[in-house]
């Protein structure tokens, strides 16, 4: 029963991480994203991989219709003659040109709808995922398990509606790219036309993927509707291009690896598996934190700066922040705490309050009383007995030097006046 206990108390510990104390103090925040990405990778790994396979586990429908659509297509490519003028002799066999396009269409067309249905269910894994990482990027402390299902029911009707989006826009703009290629491949209707139109939708899916990733940050961080999500993650994207095409290559260093192939499409595909969409999370969210601090937060009155990050002004001084959360803190020091300097007995259930009947008499009252009696004497007796105790003697010591300097001072002060009025 022993082992048992043990056992669940360690799953309960990754899964759940520590209590939600504050496991970053202020001052020894990282002083950067930069920084507060290495801090995060480094010291929360663990609990990135647990998230990632939560996450994972409600991509198995995607995975699976990916999958079924590759094989299906290399069933297909194994089945067929492919060529320009296939057969000789009689009966003649037709020509097959174009035909690898459009059996890539028509897959396209019949899977392409499966992945809308596949990617809501995936929604739902990345609507907790993105809740944990965010607190993850403020520093929060969190429980990976309980944070995981809490991000569900906050964020899943936006992370629905942004990939609902997204999903019929990359559906729409993959059939028109595969329709382009079957039209060239057969030479019909008007070649330079076509080859535009493949192009703009090439174009149109790298923004639109952007749009998707800020819709995520801006949705997971802000209360916006719909549409207004939609115009702000339009306007992001184009107003940070060159910044938002670094970071989508960063955090798409998995997939990279994957399409190289070779020895790094295992690396790949380890990292995917561990903590691929984690990683992609973080990446995204930590720089998505610095546009909104930036662009958001610094604009506005009250706006949190700096979130998960204790930066410091030019020539490393202390910023301004940083000086008054000092200060603050130096305030609270300096303030004699009461439970700090005398003992206070722990609860325990030797004692307890006598609990009234329905219906009581006065002796019951007088009991009532005397129990109250009894504990407070007991809770006396007990700092009697410990206030000598050193961590009680150091902490009033502390205090009691700061006090003598003040005590003179008034002392002086009224003699001064004294001797006025004489």
């Amino acid at each position: 029963m022993a082992q048992q206990g043990e056992k669940k108390g360690f799953i309960a510990r990754m899964l759940e991480g520590k209590e939600r104390d504050e496991e970053y103090a202020r001052s020894t925040l990282p002083t950067s994203r930069w920084a507060l990405f290495w801090d995060i990778f480094k010291g929360r790994f663990s609990k990135l991989v647990i998230v990632n396979l939560l996450m994972l586990i409600f991509f198995i429908p995607l995975i699976l219709v990916y999958f079924f659509r590759s094989t299906m297509l290399g069933l297909q490519a194994s089945w067929m003659p492919f060529a320009s003028w296939m057969g000789v002799g009689y009966p003649a066999m037709p020509n097959l040109t174009g035909l690898p396009q459009e059996l890539i269409f028509s897959n396209n067309v019949f899977y392409g709808a499966l992945m809308i249905v596949a990617g809501l269910i995936a929604a739902v894994g990345i609507s907790g995922g993105m809740y944990v990482i965010r607190n993850m990027v403020w520093t929060e402390g969190i429980f990976v398990a309980n944070d995981f299902w809490r991000g569900i029911k906050i964020n899943i009707v936006v992370v629905l509606q942004s990939t609902l989006f997204y999903g019929v826009m990359l559906y729409l703009f993959s059939v028109s790219i595969s329709w382009s290629n079957w039209m060239l491949a057969t030479a019909q209707g008007n070649a330079v036309l076509i080859t535009i139109s493949k192009v703009i939708s090439y174009i149109a899916t790298v923004i639109v993927s952007l749009m998707y990733l800020w819709m995520l940050s801006m949705g997971g961080n802000y209360k916006l509707k719909f549409f207004q999500l939609l115009k702000n993650s339009f306007l992001m994207t184009f107003g940070l291009i060159f910044q938002n095409i670094f970071f989508a290559v960063l955090m798409l260093i998995p997939v990279i690896l994957v399409l190289i192939g070779s020895f790094f499409q295992i690396i790949g595909y380890v990292l995917l598996i561990l903590l691929g969409i984690s990683y992609m999370l973080l990446v995204w969210f930590d720089y998505s934190q610095w546009a909104f601090d930036k662009f958001f937060e610094s604009k506005r009155e009250g706006g949190k700066v700096n979130r998960g990050i204790y930066p410091k002004g030019k020539g490393g001084e202390q910023s301004k922040a940083v000086q008054e959360y000092q200060k603050n803190l130096e305030e609270a020091m300096s303030v004699k705490s009461d439970l700090s300097s005398r003992p206070i007995k722990p609860i325990t259930d030797d004692l307890k309050v006598y609990e009234l009947p329905e219906s009581f008499s006065r002796d019951d009252l007088k009991k009532l009383r005397e129990s109250k009696e009894l504990i407070v004497e007991d809770t006396e007796k007990y700092a009697e007995e410990h206030k000598n105790d050193e961590k009680y003697v150091v902490y009033n010591a502390q205090f009691e030097k700061k006090e003598e300097p003040a005590e003179e001072e008034n002392g002086k002060k009224k003699s001064g006046k004294k001797e006025k009025k004489k």
